[in-house]
């Protein structure tokens, strides 16, 4: 049996994935230390352990994501716009516009039916619209990131933000919390904060159905919802593998394609 994987290291998150015959066989993700390096080395000893083999039965590994240059183990690196677009497409084979949310930038992606890239654009200059905007602002309200979601949905009154900056956002939380507004509609504002500044960068392009979110960002019910409403758009969302597992598995499949 011939296995292929795909590393993609993240600001935030280190994922990779081992298929054969375009099957997943192991998968992890994992939180990215200071080193990419390391972060690389740590999630492939993880996936090779699942799928019972050793890192050279692997025949080809394509990287990608900030990381990707420093990765020793690698066949050859590959842009995460194009791994993105491939792995949603795997996943969701009617998408033809995937949105990334991860932990330092967004990016819309436009795909022809083989899952190419048309066209992207990307918000890497600032962090509202990003994870890192919802790890801030979890922070702020002395919570886990992914208690944002959760919390957001049981709100009845969701509290508007004046801006989608992450500072000035940062200091209207602030201002809620001393205010002793509800929690719940706390995190719906700051939820819908976010889905605007992403639909801010989707609308500079002319986005197609079906809508595709991969990234940590689509862990986030609130987030979803918000921009499903914003957009006026069914957004589909990732449920038989992690989502933020999509660009690994679109390097994953691009290293099958090499062999």
């Amino acid at each position: 049996m011939s296995f292929v994987a795909g590393c993609d290291v993240g600001s935030l998150t280190t994922k990779a994935v081992i298929m054969s015959k375009r099957r997943i066989t192991a998968a992890s993700v994992i939180r990215s230390g200071p080193n990419p390096v390391q972060s690389a080395e740590v999630v492939m000893e993880k996936i090779c352990a699942q799928a019972g083999i050793r890192l050279d039965e692997i025949a080809c590994c394509i990287g990608t994501g900030y990381g990707r240059e420093r990765i020793a183990f690698v066949t050859d690196t590959v842009s995460e716009i194009a791994c993105h677009g491939r792995g949603a497409q795997w996943v969701i084979p009617s998408t033809k516009t995937v949105i990334d949310i991860g932990g330092q930038d967004c990016k819309v992606i436009k795909l022809d039916p083989k899952g190419n890239v048309i066209k992207f654009v990307t918000n890497d200059k600032c962090a509202s619209g990003t994870g890192r905007f919802l790890d801030v602002m979890a922070k702020v309200m002395n919570i886990e990131t992914d208690e944002l979601g959760k919390l957001s949905v049981k709100s009845t009154a969701p509290i508007p933000f004046a801006s989608v900056c992450t500072v000035w956002a940062q200091a209207d939380v602030i201002k809620h919390i001393n205010a002793r507004r509800r929690p719940e509609d706390i995190c719906a504002g700051i939820n819908a904060a976010m889905a605007n500044r992403v639909s801010m960068l989707a609308n500079t392009m002319k986005i197609e159905d079906d809508i595709c979110i991969t990234g940590g960002g689509a862990k986030n019910d609130g987030v979803v919802a918000a921009l499903s409403q914003i957009l006026g758009r069914r957004i589909k969302r990732i449920k038989r593998v992690d989502p933020q597992l999509a660009g690994a598995i679109g390097a994953a499949l691009m290293a099958g394609e090499r062999i």
